[in-house]
């Protein structure tokens, strides 16, 4: 039986990442369903995949840790097959306040989520998938979200409705993520 390639979603709990881990797992991915709250919200995601077919795992890792994406990496190969894709979609906004109220501490949680923890999680791929390394080759798709240009202040919630109606209807999503442009046939 040929082992399946996988592709690690993060962020893959709800609205865009569970979108593209649902996509990804009808055409043919193992998918590495990445949480770090939302874990019921995961559970169902993956729950979702394998009751249509596919196979999927819920792996709880702060993406801001780089000892939990490791364990995330090492997981996801280990329980579902070789890496082939990531797809980068944790993120965080930091919340909405006014330039006088912005703390240190959301700026630092916001940089090692957003940028960090993207940076990282890539790092790690490619570890995997690298030809120089003896993988086989594969993608790593980044996600931003519209809430960067959101001009009035919302609530996350809010803010992830907009960002999952804006970019994640599932024509969007045929659109905007197409794996054989990558050149990933799972």
């Amino acid at each position: 039986m040929q082992e399946s390639s996988t592709l690690i979603v993060t962020g893959a709990s709800r609205g865009i990442g569970a979108a593209i881990a649902r996509l990804a797992s009808h055409r043919g991915y193992a998918v590495a369903v990445d949480f770090n709250s939302g874990e019921a919200e995961a559970n169902r995601v993956a729950a979702e995949i394998e009751d249509a077919g596919g196979r999927a795992l819920a792996i709880r890792a702060d993406v801001s840790r780089e000892h939990q994406i490791v364990e995330l990496f090492k997981t996801a190969e280990r329980e579902l097959g070789p890496i082939k894709a990531l797809v980068n979609n944790a993120g965080v906004t930091g919340g909405f306040a006014r330039v006088e109220n912005i703390t240190a501490e959301a700026i630092e949680k916001t940089f090692a989520v957003n940028v960090t923890g993207a940076i990282l999680c890539a790092c790690e791929a490619v570890r995997r998938m690298s030809t120089k390394r003896g993988g086989s080759g594969g993608a790593i798709v980044n996600i931003s979200s519209i809430a960067a240009r959101t001009a009035q202040p919302a609530s996350g919630s809010t803010t992830r409705r907009r960002k999952a109606r804006s970019i994640a209807s599932p024509l969007a999503l045929r659109a905007r993520w197409r794996p054989k442009e990558f050149g990933l046939t799972p």
